[in-house]
């Protein structure tokens, strides 16, 4: 069975620097009928958990430590048995949200993920965040960017712990030299892919977000 991509949109509020804002949530699993890795648990785990069914989880990735990208990765843990695996970079923002559950493993560059006979490689991609992360699987010609790259752009650098120049960096190194029909499957919104993003970068530079 091929490995496939499935998507859940969970809601909920993302906090930081004293705001509360609504957002929805891209919630990405990879797999096939066998197991399955689930990226950003966000929300809810028990809609997280339907769409999982009776698959074994290998592991719940947060691409970084915003609470509206791991709030439901404890609850949905316990009700698989899988580890979460977090950047160390972003241990400070996993614990505003969680003081009394740490994250199982840390994520490194470089890593490789396996699950349903395809691998992912874990880029660290800090600018977002100082742990932020994506996975790109050359096999699905996919990658999942979390909050690094956006359909029209980098992810927001305004609040703490975020840096303009850094996620520039990030995303012109690591990002845009995979290939152009790479689908760029995002932590919030619409698809895009590495062709139609890469073109903009020097407007993103000039507007500066």
């Amino acid at each position: 069975m091929a490995a496939r991509i499935d998507k859940v949109v969970t809601s909920g509020t993302f906090s930081l620097d004293g705001g509360s804002w609504e957002v929805d949530n891209n919630v990405w699993l990879v797999g096939d009928d066998e197991e399955v890795l689930v990226i950003d648990a966000a929300h809810d785990a028990d809609a997280i958990a339907e769409a999982v069914g009776g698959r074994r989880v290998v592991a719940i990735l947060s691409t970084h430590g915003h609470d509206d990208h791991i709030d439901a990765a404890p609850e949905l843990a316990e009700l698989t048995g899988a580890p979460i695996l977090l950047h160390p970079a972003d241990a400070h923002l996993w614990g505003m949200k969680h003081q009394d559950r740490r994250p199982d493993a840390d994520l490194t560059d470089g890593q490789v993920i396996s699950v349903a006979g395809v691998e992912g490689t874990v880029l660290h991609t800090p600018g977002h965040a100082p742990g932020a992360v994506c996975v790109y699987f050359p096999a699905l010609g996919a990658l999942f960017s979390g909050d690094t790259l956006f359909n029209g752009g980098p992810g927001a650098t305004g609040r703490s712990f975020s840096d303009f120049p850094t996620i520039i960096d990030s995303i012109s190194t690591k990002l845009l030299n995979l290939p152009a029909a790479t689908e760029v499957h995002t932590g919030h919104g619409d698809d895009t892919t590495i062709g139609a993003e890469a073109p903009h970068l020097d407007e993103w530079i000039v507007r500066g977000h």
